[in-house]
């Protein structure tokens, strides 16, 4: 008889659907000095939720803070803008 090995529990991430003024400001002072941006690098480094991370992206690229790199249907891929 085969014993199934229980699958690893991933741990859920306990993400805000929503900014608090704290996380805000970080938002808008340190993601534009990051070389790589991604929903996924914000929503792990800031703590919100996918959706979220896609909204605030979109709020800096609004801003000219980054730029797009890159955007497939899965990922969007952003870097800071630089001046040229």
């Amino acid at each position: 008889m085969q014993k199934w090995s229980k699958g690893k529990q991933k741990e859920k991430v306990n993400n805000m659907v929503l900014f608090d003024q704290g996380t805000y400001d970080k938002l808008l002072l340190e993601v534009p000095k990051y070389k790589l941006i991604t929903p996924s690098i914000l929503s792990d480094r800031l703590r919100v939720n996918g959706s979220l991370a896609r909204q605030a992206i979109k709020d800096l690229m609004a801003r000219g803070s980054i730029r797009m790199i890159s955007a497939h249907a899965s990922q969007q891929i952003y870097t800071r803008a630089t001046n040229h």
